[in-house]
Order: structure tokens, then sequence, then C-alpha cells
């Protein structure tokens, strides 16, 4: 009896530890398949540059074929020069003017923004609370009505604080008197050592515009119509000789050699402080080219024919041919006299 009881208390141990696997599986997969399109909540968007660099939490995701950096919760953010854009989740944008320096915190409903050096642009069209932080200074953001909110912060070369804004008012706070103050909309002003006592318009100073996405509108599809029979009769060849151009004869393309890189895969760890660098030695460069046929000649070589060699006569046989040679004629005279005296011979032979 004692041993039954004993297996039957394991086996109910051993059930325990699957049955609490099988439902933590479950509630993965259903909050998986709860929202499967849907960000994480401390995605904060997608940021955009030429001259950035992000540490701290981020994502890469794959946007209509092209890899973007998503902006998580606690990401640090420095633009060395030029600008860049932060598309936000909720929808809205960031444009940032460099140098600049500062980091993201989003909980909830909210985004809070750490303004080191630089100036930024925010434009937002949706109910996100946004406070910017600077050393002295705290802004925030205040919609008139359901109108967008629209507001410029930064610092210029001295140090000063430029605060704009475009549409919706901001509020600002010295964060170490608690002294407050409503710029109303369309207002300008330059601070000096976190004083809001002397006030200036800052007259287009920390000039930050936002940028436009440029997205190439799609094609517009053609639509064909049958032609009509007055535009066949138009249109219609005439009886011409086929005269085809002369074909132009394009040089054969030169082979070149190729040469082709390969790395190994790129590794990022979020919790390393560096990361770790590329081993050269992984690096194969492979050059490929193409190996020509080797030429071979079949036949036979001919030299030059060699000249006829004239035989020389023996000198038994030169008397012989010199006595049968025919004897040189006399010179012929061409003078006046000795053209009459022919004459008069050719009348009278015996003379």
């Amino acid at each position: 009896m004692t041993a039954c009881s004993n297996s039957n208390a394991r086996s109910r141990r051993a059930a325990v530890p699957a049955a609490c696997m099988a439902i933590l599986c479950a509630a993965l997969i259903a909050a998986a398949a709860a929202h499967p399109d849907e960000p994480p909540s401390d995605s904060v968007g997608i940021i955009d540059g030429e001259a950035i660099s992000v540490t701290g939490p981020m994502s890469v995701e794959v946007v209509r074929g092209q890899s973007k950096t998503v902006l998580r919760s606690g990401s640090n953010v420095r633009v060395n020069s030029g600008s860049a854009r932060i598309d936000l989740v909720e929808g809205g944008q960031i444009s940032i003017c460099g140098p600049a320096h500062l980091s993201v915190l989003k909980s909830g409903g909210s985004l809070t923004i750490a303004l080191d050096t630089g100036t930024i642009h925010v434009r937002i069209e949706r109910e996100l609370a946004l406070t910017i932080y600077t050393p002295q200074i705290q802004a925030q953001t205040v919609a008139i009505g359901d109108g967008p909110r629209d507001a410029l912060v930064g610092f210029d070369s001295s140090g000063a604080m430029c605060v704009r804004a475009h549409s919706g008012a901001v509020r600002l706070e010295q964060q170490l008197t608690g002294e407050s103050l409503l710029l109303p909309q369309s207002g300008d002003v330059f601070i000096f050592n976190g004083q809001f006592e002397n006030l200036r318009t800052s007259a287009g100073h920390c000039a930050c515009d936002l940028q436009v996405a440029k997205a190439t509108p799609p094609p517009r599809p053609e639509v064909s119509q049958l032609a009509t029979a007055e535009e066949v009769r138009e249109k219609a060849p005439d009886a011409k000789p086929n005269t085809q151009p002369p074909t132009i004869e394009t040089p054969p393309a030169k082979e070149e050699p190729v040469y082709q890189v390969f790395m190994p895969p790129l590794v990022y760890d979020a919790n390393a402080k560096v990361q770790p660098e590329v081993d050269p030695k992984m690096i194969v460069l492979v050059r490929r080219v193409r190996v020509r046929p080797a030429l071979i000649f079949q036949g036979r070589v001919e030299g030059e024919a060699a000249a006829a060699v004239t035989p020389v006569p023996s000198p038994a046989s030169t008397p012989a041919a010199a006595a049968n040679a025919p004897k040189p004629a006399a010179p012929s005279s061409d003078t006046f006299v000795d053209r009459v005296r022919n004459f008069v011979r050719k009348l009278w032979p015996s003379g």
C-alpha cells in the first residue's frame, strides 16, 4: 500500500511541471497571434540619416526591401553632421539638425527627449505627450484644440537656448527654481543662462526644417483604346522598298577579371559596450577569370623558292659558238650623201 501511494505522488509531481509548461506555451502562442503586426510598446520610431550613431536598445527591420533602424525606449542618438529624421510610431516626425546628441525614453503614451546639444524640430498630430528636457529648461508641447503641435527647441553656437512654437503652445519650466512660462503659438524666444527675466526674440536662430520623405509616385497605368478608321488610314504604311539601315558591328566586350569579397556575417551584441570586429583572416577574395583556349596550328611551313642557276658553258664549245655567231650589222649611216648614193644604185644597178 505504501509503494502504491509513493508512485502516485511521484506521478502527480511530474505532471505539474508538464502542465505549467503547456500553459506557458499556450499563453505565448496566443499573445503572438493576438497582435502579429503591432510594434512593441517601447518602440519610438524609425530613424534615418547619413552620419548618425545609435547606441542602447534598438532593432533592425526590413521595410519595403530596405533595412531600417527602429529606436526603442532608452536609445542614445548622436548626429555627427547634417540632419536626421525620426518617423514616430504614433504618427509625426522629429527632425534633428547636427551636430546633436539626445536620448529618447518612452513610457505608455508619453515620450521624453533629453537634449544635450543640437536642435530638434518636432511635429505631432496625435495624442502623444511630448516633453523635452535640457540641462536647465523643461519644455512641453501643448495642443490647441485638435490641431497639431509643431515646435522647435535647440541651442545656438553660443550655448543660448532657442524655443519656437509654430503650431500650438510650449510650456517652459525652470528645473532649479520651478518658474514656469507659457509660450503662445507663433512665439519665438531666446533664453540666456536658463533665466526667464531677459527673454529676447530669437529672430530665426537655431534653424531646423522638417524633412519631407521623398517618395516616388507609382507609374500611372496606361489604358489602351481601339484606333478609329481615320487613324488607321493616316498611320497606314506606304509601299516603300525595304531599306534596312546598315548594321553597326559593335566591338566585342573586353573581358576583365571579376573580383568578389566574401566576409563573415556581422555580429551585434546589445549588452557589449564595444562590438566585436571582423577577423581579417576570415575575409576571402575570389578572382574570376575566363581561361582562353590554347592556339594550335596545323599544316606545313614553306620557305622562299630558290633562284634558277644559269649553266656555265664549257671551254671546248666556246670557239664553235663564236664562229657560228652572226656578224654584227654594219652601222647604218643616215647622212644625205649616203641616201643619194643608194637611190642612184637602185636606178642603175650595173653602176
